[in-house]
């Protein structure tokens, strides 16, 4: 099985994530199909939106379960429900692995994306 999509199209196979789909702000996101049991984080690198604060507040209070976060031009490539690698047409993009830490906040550590994408044309 193949399960694409990016923004809200990446949220629906989790259990959820923050949405800006219902306003102008960011709110919960829950009652995702749940087939990638963490939460989730799209557009992790927005600087317009606190994007990656709301989800490490989500995932540290409980509403979410831990999971993924990603900037804009990451995947996530899973085998079965397991995390197989994070790609990248972005140089540098990253994805993060977001838990509750024992302080009360949310903990993140980076998981490096495979860069793809086509070569660079070569020299005639």
């Amino acid at each position: 099985m193949v399960l694409a999509g990016s923004s809200a199209g990446s949220l629906c196979w989790h259990v959820g994530g923050p949405t800006d789909s219902f306003g102008d702000g960011l709110a919960p996101f829950t009652d995702g199909l749940g087939l990638l049991p963490y939460g989730n984080g799209v557009h992790d690198d927005l600087a317009d939106q606190p994007r990656r604060r709301v989800f490490g507040e989500l995932v540290s209070s409980g509403a979410l379960p831990g999971g993924y976060a990603t900037e804009d031009g990451v995947g996530l490539h899973y085998r079965g429900t397991e995390l197989a690698e994070a790609v990248t047409i972005r140089p540098g993009a990253r994805a993060w692995w977001v838990t509750p830490a024992p302080n009360g906040a949310a903990r993140s550590d980076p998981v490096v994306a495979r860069r793809i994408g086509l070569s660079p044309p070569s020299p005639l």
